[in-house]
């Protein structure tokens, strides 16, 4: 017998479709800001891997691409605190594109922006497919925004329960007895 992810969705948030009109819109954002630019994207991964690969469809300038493994989450819960692995990529006298699933409280980003700073970047944009303003502890802002979500916890297109339902193809609210039991 097999397990149905929808089963676990109470609604979908942002449709298929929907994500490729964001992505497109995005892109061509991204394309006349930094048109003579050469921006590095740097994902944090694994929540940023399909809004990343989908965006990047859309974005026709010369450009590099990184990745790096950080978090600050558990379960449901940001921890406070953030866990960098692996290698910092190299961003000396670039212009970096930090790209990421969702802005909530906004820690892993101002981490983040003031790594690659101290690194000797060029300059730190933000992108993220889905900002959540209401969870926000740290004053950030993102250069680029690909929806407004509630504060209700979603799951899907990469974002992750612990370590599921990032496949879904799209954003849904994840039923609350799912992630309370």
């Amino acid at each position: 017998m097999s397990y149905d992810l929808n089963d676990d969705i109470e609604k979908i948030f942002v449709t298929e479709d929907q994500i490729k009109e964001i992505t497109k819109r995005v892109g061509t954002a991204i394309n006349k800001d930094y048109a003579d630019k050469d921006p590095l994207f740097i994902g944090l991964l694994k929540g940023c891997l399909p809004f990343m690969s989908d965006l990047l469809k859309y974005v026709d300038i010369k450009c590099s691409v990184d990745y790096l493994k950080c978090s600050s989450y558990s379960g449901t819960h940001s921890l406070g605190t953030i866990t960098v692995k692996g290698d910092v990529p190299v961003v000396e006298g670039r212009h970096v594109i930090v790209v990421d699933d969702i802005l909530d409280s906004g820690r892993t980003i101002s981490a983040v922006k003031n790594l690659f700073m101290q690194n000797g970047a060029k300059s730190v944009a933000f992108c993220v497919f889905l900002d959540k303003p209401e969870g926000r502890v740290v004053d950030i802002t993102p250069s680029y925004v690909g929806g407004l979500v509630p504060n209700e916890f979603v799951v899907g297109y990469g974002l992750d329960y612990e370590e599921h339902y990032r496949n879904l193809p799209y954003v849904g609210v994840l039923k609350e007895e799912i992630y309370t039991k």
